[in-house]
């Protein structure tokens, strides 16, 4: 079933391959503690102690690396609906 013409199908092949990447890369970099991205916790400002903030902070970049995982799997999907998409046009332009 033709959902989208063949323009619009490449750039959602194209856009998913890049979120894709990106995601997958940032969910690395959470998960391994990246202090580059320490701003994107959402953490609070003040802590009692150095152990508590640790705590909260691992807590906080494992919840972010699923996140980005998780919306990784989500273009693998629009991945797939612009490949079947960029097929489809391709097959009706060959006939």
């Amino acid at each position: 079933m033709k959902i989208c013409g063949p323009k619009l199908s490449l750039c959602g092949l194209i856009i998913s391959v890049w979120g894709i990447i990106q995601l997958v890369l940032m969910g690395l970099f959470f998960y391994i503690n990246s202090v580059a991205l320490i701003e994107d916790l959402p953490i609070d400002e003040e802590f009692n102690s150095v152990e508590e903030f640790y705590t909260a902070a691992t807590s906080a970049y494992n919840q972010n690396a699923y996140n980005c995982w998780i919306a990784a799997c989500i273009y693998v999907l629009t991945l797939l609906l612009s490949a079947q998409q960029f097929y489809v046009n391709s097959r009706a332009t060959a006939n």
